[in-house]
């Protein structure tokens, strides 16, 4: 279970909370919260014989998909790819998620020679930067297979029903996987976005949604007063006070990508109507040597958040002295003014990170609905592609 560890909490407003839930329970892009309880086992038996598949065939997975469409199972993926158990013969790779044509080269220099397969990763299908990507990749799988084994060799995760990417994986039999309808990118880890790529690396995707369902739970034995719900109602006493940056502090480095994903998913759930707070992430100790000092002694609109890995660290190891720089580094930050608290998990598996992502997405929406903003639209997104589109049809016509 995650622990929100802090003083003097300020109170919740129950029935404001209850509201806010039921709100979000019958919000038909509120389908996330329930994938813990409402996966079935034939969709999980399903996945993992695709991706038993995907093992048997191939040295990579590439996956090419932007923002939720990558982040949150990468993020799992980096976590726990150090362990001696996913050492594992198929890498997934990643593409699509920029615009950087080095970033892209760099995919096709590693699958040269290599047998790979393709997980395109879209509800549409017609997001730029995936698009692209995966037009160039399809061509090359073409190249190296023919066009009858390419085509076996793609699995389309997209809308069931709709859209462009929908369209041509049922005209060319592609491998297809659903993204439920109402499950947005950024809350998509805990879908077939994420458990595939994440069971080809060999992450046992059972006892991932295990954490979300015992988090999803508990949070229902206690509406009125529970981690998630502390968490939430703490931001949005701070931002109210003028606190309107928060920074996501670890002193696990493995943690490095599950921040990237929790800046996306509270960046664009909450950043819109000239709302939200803004989120940024740090890694120590390194950064203590460089925003370190910010933290200390700059302006104080800054709140910190410190996920914790609990356990026992016997003396004079390296992981004891990591742990004596985190309370070290906590005590100063609240003596030099910063408020800080801590989500505490019991340690890094499947089972807690399934946790955390369940934790973090639930206190996600309603941290945006007591902003007063909608959790689940990204209308700034679609801003940039609507310009971005124009100046591609302008370049093509000159």
């Amino acid at each position: 279970m995650v622990k929100v560890k802090y003083p003097n909490f300020i109170q919740i407003d129950a029935q404001r909370a209850r509201g806010i839930v039921e709100d979000i329970r019958n919000d038909k892009r509120g389908e996330w919260a329930r994938l813990p309880v409402e996966t079935n086992e034939e969709e999980i038996l399903r996945i993992e014989k695709i991706a038993a598949e995907v093992r048997e065939k191939a040295d990579y997975l590439v996956c090419t998909g932007v923002g939720g469409s990558y982040l949150g199972h990468r993020a799992v993926i980096e976590a726990l790819k150090h362990r001696p158990e996913t050492e594992r013969k198929t890498q997934v790779l990643y593409a699509g998620n920029s615009l950087d044509p080095e970033e892209l080269s760099d995919v096709l220099e590693r699958i040269e020679g290599r047998d790979f397969m393709i997980d395109v990763i879209s509800k549409s299908g017609g997001t730029l930067g995936p698009s692209v990507a995966f037009k160039i990749l399809k061509r090359k799988l073409f190249e190296k297979y023919g066009e009858e084994e390419g085509r076996r060799r793609i699995i389309a995760t997209t809308d069931p029903n709709f859209g462009m990417l929908h369209d041509e994986a049922v005209k060319n039999n592609y491998i297809q996987l659903a993204i439920p309808s109402g499950v947005g990118g950024r809350f998509s880890v805990l879908s077939p976005v994420g458990l595939l790529p994440m069971a080809v690396a060999e992450i046992d995707i059972r006892a991932l949604m295990e954490g979300a369902k015992h988090e999803h739970d508990v949070f229902l034995e206690d509406t009125d007063n529970g981690s998630v719900l502390k968490y939430a109602f703490l931001r949005d006493y701070l931002r109210r006070q003028g606190y309107d940056v928060e920074v996501l502090a670890t002193f696990v480095r493995r943690l490095h990508y599950f921040q990237e994903w929790w800046k996306q998913l509270f960046g664009e759930s909450e950043g819109k109507k000239r709302q939200g707070i803004f989120p940024a992430a740090v890694s120590y100790t390194t950064d203590l040597h460089s925003m370190g000092q910010y933290m200390q002694e700059g302006r104080r609109n800054i709140f910190e958040t410190v996920i914790e890995v609990a356990g026992d660290y016997k003396e004079e190891t390296l992981a004891w002295m990591n742990k004596m720089a985190e309370e070290a580094t906590v005590a100063a930050h609240r003596e030099g003014g910063i408020p800080v608290f801590e989500i505490e998990i019991d340690d890094l598996t499947e089972k807690t990170l399934g946790e955390l992502i369940w934790f973090f997405e639930a206190a996600c929406a309603i941290s945006a609905k007591l902003a007063g903003v909608d959790p689940f639209d990204q209308p700034g997104v679609e801003k940039y592609k609507e310009n971005l589109n124009e100046k591609l049809n302008i370049s093509r016509e000159g």
